[in-house]
């Protein structure tokens, strides 16, 4: 059943995010090229699953969610940007894999695309404010849904890996610990850490490999941050050491995570099938 998709709650929560973010934060997003950027990432899933005879309607949520997070993250002056990351980022589950595996992170990838390849894109790291509650909210709903695909250690691993070297940082340079505390309360880097960097589909499969990735993204975040001043460093550490899994999963073993799994009976004996396991690795 899809109400055992943990899919589902990721969509929930992106929604809740994105409602508290127009009506606390006073976001001047139009309706508009909210429902433009939805209905081109669910057309754009519908139509490449229909080249590859895949079932559209259990891949629906995939494009729901990479939807919703481009919504919460990416910013354009022009409708047509944040459609053309939309189709970019769904395009690449399709086009850009390995092994029956996505490279990238769809998300990741139609926001770097967009930044890289037009001039009105951008991201806004501070959108969120440093409102302690806005940090319990996340971590509340990113908890619930780590929980359910069990990817917490990726999310630990990065955000453990990058708080020290930051508090390392902090304490060379003699700062206060306010700077500190203003890096980890950034709304945006939670949102990365627990809803994109945590994609089962794009993760390393073992933990070990997972634990080794996340550090490694953290250390480039970290350098590309207070070497290079580059404020929306996580997307382009994740855009720049994903094919690293490719590597991950050849070193380290692990089983592949599949989001939708069904139950039935055969021979009075219950036997565990995936669901059309290589059409279903689309989403």
């Amino acid at each position: 059943m899809l109400s055992n998709d943990a899919r589902l709650y990721q969509i929930l929560f992106l929604s809740l995010f994105l409602g508290v973010g127009i009506v606390a934060r006073d976001w001047s997003l139009q309706p508009v090229m909210i429902g433009a950027l939805i209905a081109t990432c669910c057309c754009v899933q519908w139509s490449a699953a229909i080249q590859i005879s895949a079932p559209f309607i259990q891949s629906l949520p995939s494009a729901l969610v990479t939807s919703l997070g481009l919504s919460l993250l990416l910013r354009a002056d022009h409708v047509v940007t944040l459609m053309l990351a939309g189709t970019l980022a769904i395009l690449s589950k399709f086009c850009l894999r390995v092994q029956d595996k996505h490279i990238f992170n769809p998300g990741n990838f139609g926001i770097v695309a967009v930044l890289t390849f037009t001039q009105d894109a951008w991201v806004s790291p501070g959108q969120w404010g440093e409102e302690g509650w806005y940090v319990l909210l996340f971590l509340s709903a990113g908890g619930l849904v780590l929980g359910r695909i069990g990817r917490w250690d990726t999310s630990i691993a990065f955000l453990a890996s990058y708080a020290g070297l930051e508090a390392a940082r902090n304490f060379w340079l003699g700062w206060t610990w306010d700077v500190w505390t203003h890096r980890m309360m950034s709304g945006s880097l939670l949102v990365f850490a627990l809803f994109m960097i945590t994609d089962p589909r794009t993760v390393p499969n073992a933990r070990i490999a997972r634990i080794i990735w996340a550090g490694a993204i953290a250390l480039l975040t970290f350098y590309l941050r207070n070497f290079w001043f580059i404020s929306t460093a996580p997307f382009w550490a994740l855009f720049s050491l994903a094919p690293l899994t490719i590597l991950l999963d050849r070193v380290f073993l692990g089983d592949r995570f599949i989001w939708h799994k069904s139950w039935h009976k055969s021979s009075s004996e219950l036997v565990k099938t995936d669901v059309a396991n290589e059409l279903l690795s689309v989403s």
